[in-house]
């Protein structure tokens, strides 16, 4: 049995929930996200609470039973607070630079790189720090994980783009000098 399947999720006051059938919409101060469950799962809105059911017994429903309540939570938490992951750029040289909604990334390339802002996600830039804003935690995560992609950090120097506070395991370099015994 899931334990995070149990849990109710707490429906904030400025949030409207609507459930329709399989489908869920979620409707909140920062937009609109909608979610379809998995036949095995029923999602109920009653109370200022939104639950998830089981429907078939099965291994796999009580797998998805966790996941569907999480996901859920996620819509409720997006359209009402939303997400955000923040990225810094460490190495010389390397520099990031807001160009309309795109964001312009000089790392070390013959040329800048450029990434576009997919719909409802927006970019925001203090000197070498990235943040990431959206109401979809899914589509915010792989936004972030893209764009770290272009530049991973390597483990020699520590030059690249990490996420804030990510902690990079250094390897020792080629002794120079050393004679073999």
């Amino acid at each position: 049995m899931s334990r995070i399947g149990k849990q109710p999720i707490a429906i904030p006051n400025d949030v409207n929930v609507n459930v329709d059938g399989r489908d869920v919409t979620v409707r909140g101060p920062r937009g609109e996200l909608s979610y379809r469950t998995h036949p095995a799962i029923l999602a109920e809105a009653k109370d200022s609470q939104l639950a998830c059911k089981v429907v078939r017994k099965s291994k796999r429903s009580q797998a998805l039973w966790g996941t569907t309540r999480a996901n859920l939570a996620n819509l409720v938490l997006g359209v009402s607070e939303g997400f955000q992951k923040k990225l810094e750029l460490q190495g010389v040289g390397y520099r990031v630079a807001l160009k309309g909604k795109n964001l312009e990334l000089q790392v070390g390339y013959s040329h800048p790189v450029t990434v576009e802002a997919p719909e409802g996600i927006t970019f925001k830039v203090e000197k070498e720090i990235v943040t990431i804003d959206g109401i979809d935690r899914q589509m915010v995560g792989q936004v972030a994980a893209d764009i770290r992609k272009v530049r991973r950090p390597e483990p020699y120097k520590g030059k690249g783009i990490r996420y804030l506070g990510e902690q990079v395991r250094r390897k020792v370099g080629k002794v120079v000098g050393a004679t073999a015994s």
